[in-house]
């Protein structure tokens, strides 16, 4: 098979993960017998030093010609006191408005092996398996206006939180799709006692519902949801929610794993290519220094081969790998132990390729910590 990919490798230490990914793609295609050609643009602030703009046509034209996009990280301190307009984090927000990705995917899975690099007891967090579905085209983020103003003499402000009921009943019903493959569970979160839009989302959340009598829903409160996930994080299985409360409950539910360097996402679109990202950002403090954890960003491409590709052989390899990697002790810096040996970024992508490419080669990496 032969497919088409936009590598949009952005900033800080997106440069180091996205080449990893790009390293292990290879990998599956050499043993696999795939053709992935890779594509690449700009993002963010390294777009706005070269051309002035976050994300370019040429950009945006590249990722709908391609079959799937593969983003890195965006941002930094270098561009925070630019105008808001060419602020790293605006060529985001324009690529998944051109490309009308509406939902974002973020998995959070139970790793036994790194169980001790969560806050969380190890009972909490056992055998969790949750999946956010964040709507991610409306609300807060994109709604107007969203301005300074002068009110009365006094400086103010002014935030929009617009959504059309089409926008909503997608992201929902989406959630409810995906929940039939899995625990047939969705959890809608809202905040209905004082919204009106949370009041439309959960009366459109019961609607959508009727059409899937298999697929248990309840409703629950940003606030408590928050406070659930930390607490009883088992209790979910699909989140569905929009775009501010899922921005903000899938970092929560990041600590779960114990690093947002080991969380993929996918962001989805009605007709195109969709994008896969890791969920973490740009570590400018790290970045260029070989210490990020590439595995997100992998497991990313992981997520690319199975929801873009079909190839549901090819990305379970792929995690296979990572999780006999982790297995075999080997760590970066955010997610090992006290005391343990840090495994740079490129060792980490070696590993990982090494067990693709050759079923032995875990035992050399189980050796390597005997």
């Amino acid at each position: 098979m032969k497919k088409r990919i936009a590598v949009l490798p952005g900033d800080g230490i997106g440069k180091e993960v996205a080449r990893g990914a790009v390293e292990i793609l290879q990998a599956v295609g050499e043993r696999f017998g795939h053709q992935f050609d890779f594509s690449y643009g700009k993002i963010g602030g390294t777009a706005i030093d070269e051309y002035g703009t976050p994300l370019t046509d040429e950009t945006i034209q590249l990722c709908k010609e391609s079959d799937a996009v593969l983003l890195g990280a965006v941002g930094g301190p270098k561009w925070d006191k630019a105008p808001a307009h060419v602020r790293p984090e605006k060529g985001l927000l324009k690529l998944r408005k051109d490309l009308n990705l509406y939902a974002n995917l973020r998995p959070t899975s139970y790793y036994e092996s790194l169980a001790d690099s969560s806050p969380l007891r190890k009972e909490v967090i056992q055998d969790v398996d949750m999946l956010i579905v964040r709507e991610l085209t409306g609300g807060l983020y994109f709604g107007k206006p969203s301005e300074r103003v002068q009110d009365n003499g006094q400086d103010a402000v002014v935030d929009t939180l617009y959504y059309q009921k089409a926008e909503m009943y997608r992201v929902i019903k989406l959630a409810f799709e995906l929940a039939q493959g899995r625990k047939k569970r969705v959890t809608s979160i809202d905040k209905a006692n004082v919204l009106e839009s949370s009041r439309m989302w959960r009366e459109i959340a019961e609607e959508v519902s009727k059409d899937f009598p298999d697929v248990t829903l309840d409703h629950m409160l940003v606030d408590n949801a928050a406070m659930q996930m930390v607490k009883n994080p088992k209790r979910f299985d699909v989140v569905v929610t929009e775009n501010m409360f899922g921005d903000i409950l899938s970092d929560e539910a990041s600590v779960l794993t114990g690093s947002l360097g080991m969380l993929p996402s996918a962001s989805i679109s009605e007709k195109g290519p969709y994008l896969f990202e890791p969920i973490h950002g740009s570590a400018p403090d790290i970045a260029g220094k070989n210490m990020a954890n590439p595995l997100a960003m992998i497991l990313s491409a992981a997520m690319m081969l199975r929801v873009s590709f079909g190839m549901e052989e090819e990305a379970a390899e792929v995690e296979r790998a990572v999780n006999q990697v982790l297995d075999a002790g080997f760590r970066t810096g955010d997610i090992a132990s006290f005391g343990q040996t840090h495994s740079s970024t490129i060792e980490m992508i070696d590993e990982v390729k090494a067990v693709l490419l050759d079923n032995e080669a875990i035992m050399h990496i189980m050796g390597a910590y005997a």
